[in-house]
């Protein structure tokens, strides 16, 4: 995880300095759910640092970047996820206020030690495994992407799949927030006796690149690069099942390389990569309780600030327009400006999955969550469907989920916050579909 620079206050008493060090511990309830707190206090010089650590969310630790103590007041916040905690110090409980974008509640820290409950994960394999699991290696020009080849045990494989991660930097298994998706996609279709291939992205865990410097065309060829391993492994009946950005490079590996029988868009897109991001932050604004007029100037200052993007101005004039309009402080909107004029911000904005879609000829299987905030259901599977429709192929099938978020768990609003505290990892359902999709192609 990249540091960032404290911001240190010189503070006159050292006395009360390290009265407030140490863990302490609290909880906030976001859209009906208890998700539990720890923020470790430490003398840094004769200042403090802090960390925070999400329990229910992975357990990891993020790295406070402003830390204040004046007489018993505290204020620790952390920009890149625009989170600020409040509180006065009273010995053995810091009583104050945690807010996190549009989210502002009462929330008491206390020192009582609660130790991190290991996550239930029930859905997760455990060794021996009743099939072969092979590590392996494959090339794309000068990257050597890492991954575990899943095979029947005792048969021939009826069919095969390459598995393709979502956005951001993900291992094999697609780990977030404490779960592994693919790790449980791979089992449970391996256990059907359909062959499974999943690999760390480029950069990433065991696999070699600058992850940083790729975009999502990039990683559509890490994909065929994937496909044709196991083409020369002798597979037939191969396809590609990708999870939201997957799901987006699914498609043009199908175009690119044709002899794939089938893609499985889990969450995929169907719609303009700057309409996403805007259906994204407004859907989750309004989860979160934002009000209408809130979300009137999010969707606004949004707006504005991706078609600037677009016409490619600089980090600079971005982060510049950030801090005057949106009021954001200098060094969140530093930071945020870098990450938006990325060669893979710029192009996942502006990359429309429908003429790629109506290329499309093989068998399609088009899955969404109806309580997905980050691909929005109704309007991606709608455009997926009027694309394919339009490119002439009646070899699909679209199914919308309801009561799944993103990662097609059973959940509550759907916001990405809740992902770590649900036990599921996936609903038996959506495993039934895919496995189903595979090995009976006349079902429809």
């Amino acid at each position: 995880m990249k540091k960032i620079a404290l911001l240190f206050i010189v503070l006159p008493l050292l006395l009360s300095a390290q009265q407030v060090e140490g863990e302490w511990f609290g909880s906030v309830k976001i859209a009906g759910r208890d998700f539990r707190l720890q923020f470790n206090i430490a003398k840094s010089g004769d200042s403090l640092r802090a960390e925070m650590i999400s329990l229910d969310q992975g357990a990891r630790a993020t790295e406070a970047d402003v830390v204040e103590y004046e007489g018993d007041s505290l204020m620790i916040g952390i920009n890149k996820i625009n989170l600020r905690y409040s509180g006065i110090f009273g010995g053995d409980s810091i009583k104050g206020t945690f807010s996190q974008g549009f989210l502002k509640v009462a929330m008491n820290l206390y020192r009582e030690q609660r130790s991190a409950q290991t996550q239930r994960r029930p859905q997760e394999p455990q060794e021996p495994y009743p099939y072969i699991s092979e590590m392996v290696t494959f090339r794309n020009g000068d990257v050597t992407l890492a991954g575990t080849l899943t095979l029947p045990r005792g048969g021939e494989a009826r069919a095969a799949a390459v598995l393709v991660t979502g956005s951001g930097a993900q291992n094999r298994d697609e780990e977030i927030m404490g779960h592994r998706p693919f790790l449980v996609i791979a089992d449970y279709l391996t256990r059907n006796g359909i062959a499974v291939l999943r690999y760390d992205d480029r950069g990433t865990a065991q696999s070699t690149g600058d992850f940083a410097r790729a975009t999502t065309l990039d990683f559509a060829e890490d994909a065929r690069a994937a496909v044709k391993f196991l083409s020369n492994r002798g597979f037939e009946k191969i396809g590609v099942i990708g999870h939201s950005e997957g799901g987006t490079i699914a498609p043009i590996v199908a175009v690119e390389e044709p002899e794939l029988d089938y893609i499985v868009l889990l969450a995929g897109t169907g719609v303009r990569g700057d309409s996403i991001v805007l259906m994204q932050s407004d859907l989750i604004a309004a989860a979160m309780g934002a009000n209408v007029i809130q979300r009137g100037m999010n969707r606004a200052v949004n707006r504005t600030i991706y078609n600037k993007v677009l016409a490619g101005e600089s980090r600079e004039q971005i982060a510049q327009y950030l801090q005057k309009t949106a009021m954001m402080p200098a060094d969140r909107a530093e930071q945020t400006a870098a990450q938006m004029t990325t060669s893979w911000y710029r192009t996942f904005l502006q990359y429309d999955p429908e003429p790629v879609l109506e290329k499309v000829t093989c068998r399609v299987l088009a899955l969404n969550g109806e309580k997905d905030l980050q691909v929005p259901c109704k309007e991606n599977l709608e455009a997926i469907d009027r694309a394919l429709v339009k490119g002439g192929n009646r070899d699909y099938k679209i199914v919308a989920l309801p009561g799944l978020n993103h990662l097609f768990q059973q959940c509550d609003k759907g916001l990405p916050q809740e992902y770590g505290t649900i036990e599921q990892t996936i609903a038996p359902e959506v495993l039934e579909i895919i496995r189903d999709f595979i090995l009976f192609p006349t079902i429809l």
